[in-house]
């Protein structure tokens, strides 16, 4: 037992430091946030669909759930069911197993739906690309409204990627 306490102690904190330009992000977030509400007026429903991910970009996604991000804050709640979606957040480059589930889950959204792909295999079909086993792109698969690309996309990315969806679908609109 000693012995583990004098190593922590000559360890010390081995943890990295804050982010320094937390205080940039934060306004960053709360302008989208309210980007988000005056375009909406109302909450936003999102189905999320992994076609085939490493889960990396699950990750980034689930992070928007936590106190920082507070997507749910501003009334954007992830679903179980596409007919309860406005929106589909696709990951992972679309297997050909999942192929045939992507379009079923597209059908049964409602009417106007948006598309996001999320990550560079969703956008591009990433180093998986195109096989036997893989459609590729989700593009490929379904008509996609906004790409976010990265691998993993950090959180804000993928808020920016859903309020761009949502200014598209309000610009189509008026």
């Amino acid at each position: 037992m000693w012995q583990i306490l004098r190593q922590i102690a000559r360890t010390g904190i081995v943890t990295e430091p804050a982010p320094s330009s937390a205080a940039g992000e934060a306004t960053t977030i709360q302008s989208i946030h309210q980007a988000l509400l005056d375009i909406l007026g109302q909450a936003l429903t999102i189905r999320q669909v992994d076609a085939g991910s490493c889960n990396g970009c699950e990750l980034e996604i689930h992070a928007l759930g936590n106190p920082y991000y507070n997507i749910e804050g501003l009334g954007i709640k992830f679903v179980a069911s596409p007919r309860h979606a406005d929106m589909l957040l696709v990951t992972g480059p679309v297997s050909r197993h999942m192929e045939e589930a992507l379009r079923r889950t597209y059908v049964a959204t409602p009417e106007p739906r948006l598309v996001v792909a999320v990550g560079d295999c969703g956008c591009t079909g990433g180093i998986f690309g195109e096989s036997y086993a893989s459609c590729g792109r989700v593009a490929n698969v379904i008509p996609v409204d906004v790409t976010v690309p990265g691998c993993p996309p950090p959180p804000i990315e993928i808020l920016r990627g859903i309020l761009s969806a949502v200014r598209r679908t309000k610009s189509a609109r008026s």
